[in-house]
Order: C-alpha cells, then structure tokens, then sequence
C-alpha cells in the first residue's frame, strides 16, 4: 500500500493540507498544550482496540492517559525522534504471564502432586479391615511414607494415567450429550430455573456415562502393586476394563459384584451435589472478594485477575469433598465390591519373614446397595467409618493450598522486580 503521508511531511511542523482521517472523527484526550486547535490535524486520540480496557488497570483509561506535557522546542520544530521514548508497563504480558503461571501450579498440583493423598484416602476408604481410621493428615502421611518405602515411589501414583483418561471421556461425554440435547453446557448470566435444571441433568448423565470407567480407574488406584502384572498392564486398560464390566464381559467377578444399575443413583447424586455444591461457594467467595476490594479500593494488581478464582475453586472443592465425604466412601465401597481387588493394609508396614514389606487385604464386602452400605458402616464401624481417610483429604488440600500462595508469593516478587528494574 502507497503512503499517503507528504513528501515534506516532518513532525508537528506540518501544515498542510486536510486530511479526512484525522479530523472531528476522533475527540482530543487532553487538556495541555496538544489542545491547540492548530494542532488538531496530526494530534488526535486513536480508536481503542476492543479488549484492551480489560488489559489495563485503570478500567476505560489507558496507560496513555494522563496530562499532556508541553512539548520540547518551539512550536512548528520538528520531533525530537532521538529521545527515549517513554516506558510502560508490559501489563499484557506481565497479566498473562501470572495468569499461566498461577494456573499452571493449580493444574499440577491438583492432577499430580495431590495423587498420592487421592490413593491413599481411596485406599482408605474401602478398607473396612483397617484398625486405624487416619483422621488427621500425621498419621496418613506416615503410611503413605511407609507404603512408598516399602514398594517404591510409583506406589503412591499408581492409576494416574486412568483418571487422566476419566477425565477426558467425561468431558467428551458432556461435550456429546450437550450437543445432541437441548441440555446447556455453560449457564448464561441470566439464568432460569428450567436452564438450572437442564444444565445439572448434564452433569449427573455425565457421571452415568463415565461410571464404568470411573469404576475401573478406582481399580487401579487402590490395587497393591505386589500383585499388579507389569507386563499385562497398559495405559488403556481402563478404558478396556470399563468397557468389559459395561458389556459383561472378560474375566469373571465374583457374584457379589453389583451391576452398574445399582450404581447410577450413587454415582450421579454424587456429581450434581459435588458440582452443585462446589460452584456455590466459589461464587459466594468470589462475590465476597469483590465486595471487599470494593470497600478498601486497594490499587489494582496484575495477580487479582487470575489468583481469586483460583482460590475461589480451591475453596469450593474442599466444602464439596468435605461433605460430600461419607457419600463418596459408601460409592468407592459399592463400586469396588465384587471386583476381587486386593488393597494394601492401611495400618502400617508389618514385619514379615527377612524384610519388612507391607500386609495386603482383599476387599470383601456383601452390600446390597447404597441405603445398605450407609447402615452397615454406622452399624459396624461408627459414624467415624464414613470418613476414613479424611486426614489425606486434609493433607491434599494442605499442599494445594500451599503452593498456591508460595507461588502467588513467588509471582509478587517477580512483578515488584520487573516495575522497579
């Protein structure tokens, strides 16, 4: 494309003709000296990118805002185009930067470094057998210590791949189901009763489509690794076996093993309460959050756009997992049942012949159901029995939460030292 710009174009000292581009189009921004009617021609405010009010902390002005300095020389001399030219910010990038980091550690974190506690309070839970019911996080993270030195540090992380594999399926599923039904994906800001009740039948016939797999990753993770088969073993076997128990077939289970029908209840309360439960307290934090900032108009941060809401979810899922603890314990029970599935012993590390090596236990349960299953563990083991292996609850979102703040406190560091260097 041919400029338009004049052969004799210098600067400010222009005065030539009217352009149509710049004119009345576009209202001067400042006050100062550039407000000079002359000036008007050359000296205009360019047209905001959409989305970058969003990029800058001052809401609709941006970082070119601001009072008008009067410029070097006199008027009609040309640019100074061998001073510095003044340094901003990079807020998008700084804002991006926080944002991938801070949700970076959240993904890692809760996906691979909470593994360990998410096996051992599964582990947990269907081991009726256990004297010790790992109440708090010290005598858990003991076990799980034992348990590691026992058997190797892939023990604790065993059956990662499967609910990786759990859940993409669950999201494929809820991205079918959604397409080919009426049911919404996302709820709109302005939301009925009707989409409410659509958008959380979504979820619970999600879980009902994932039950079997999620049934056959439980599998892996609670199995001991003394009697896993290496070389039989793969990435896929959950799928596989998901698909076995749904069709029937493979390998034969014991009688007592319940079919999926009894399941679908449990597993589908279970996804609606959890989800139910946990976007009602991230919302109701993040709506305190900014109700505070409001108050205290503190000055705005990069790491406020992103940290919030993470907090908010890291809270939301703790209130859910927490009490919606005894209803996932009578489902890992039922799901387990039948499936000939031998477990670690989570009482510790017991001396047998020339080393110490850890006891293992079957898993033998007689359970007609879940209302079954619930009165059974009051009756045998207690209101306590409904929450075996809280303390790896406690200490899985101990370490979350942890890293969460040491890497915000981390992030704060880095941005005081990009602004002052």
């Amino acid at each position: 494309m041919a400029s338009r710009r004049p052969d004799s174009f210098d600067g400010l000292g222009y005065r030539g003709r009217e352009e149509p581009l710049y004119g009345s189009g576009f209202p001067l921004r400042g006050t100062g000296a550039f407000a000079d009617p002359q000036l008007q021609q050359w000296v205009t405010t360019p047209p905001d990118i959409p989305g970058s009010r969003n990029l800058h902390p001052g809401g609709d002005r941006t970082p070119f805002d601001g009072p008008q300095t009067e410029p070097r020389g006199p008027p009609g001399a040309a640019a100074d185009w061998g001073a510095p030219p003044a340094s901003f910010p990079p807020t998008d990038q700084v804002n991006r930067f926080a944002g991938f980091g801070i949700g970076l550690v959240s993904l890692f974190t809760e996906n691979v470094l909470s593994h360990p506690c998410i096996v051992f309070r599964r582990q947990c839970q269907v081991n009726y057998h256990a004297h010790c019911y790992h109440l708090t996080p010290f005598s858990a993270v003991a076990v799980m210590y034992s348990i590691s030195k026992a058997q190797g540090v892939k023990a604790l992380w065993k059956g990662m791949g499967s609910t990786f594999i759990v859940h993409g399926v669950t999201l494929g599923a809820e991205g079918i189901i959604s397409e080919f039904t009426p049911l919404p994906r996302e709820l709109p800001h302005r939301w009925s009763w009707k989409e409410l009740a659509g958008h959380l039948l979504l979820k619970g016939l999600t879980a009902v489509v994932v039950l079997p797999f999620y049934c056959a990753s439980l599998v892996e993770t609670v199995q001991s690794e003394i009697v896993r088969d290496e070389s039989a073993s793969g990435l896929l076997d959950c799928v596989r076996e998901g698909l076995a128990r749904l069709l029937h077939v493979g390998a034969p289970h014991s009688r007592r093993l319940l079919p999926l029908s009894c399941l679908l209840l449990p597993a589908a309360l279970h996804a609606i309460l959890r989800y139910a439960m946990s976007t009602t307290v991230q919302q109701v934090a993040l709506w305190f959050y900014q109700r505070g900032r409001k108050q205290r108009s503190e000055p705005s941060n990069p790491l406020d756009a992103y940290f919030p809401e993470l907090v908010a979810a890291w809270a939301g899922s703790l209130v859910a997992d927490v009490a919606l603890f005894p209803l996932e314990t009578a489902l890992h029970r039922l799901s387990l049942q039948g499936t000939r599935t031998i477990i670690d012993a989570t009482d510790g590390v017991v001396a047998t012949g020339a080393g110490a090596s850890p006891l293992v236990l079957p898993v033998n349960t007689q359970y007609d159901g879940l209302s079954d299953c619930l009165h059974t563990i009051r009756r045998k083991e207690g209101g306590a029995g409904y929450y075996r292996g809280f303390g790896a609850l406690v200490a899985q979102y101990t370490l979350h939460g942890a890293l969460l703040a040491a890497a915000r406190m981390l992030l704060r560091v880095m941005l005081l030292d990009t602004r002052t260097g």
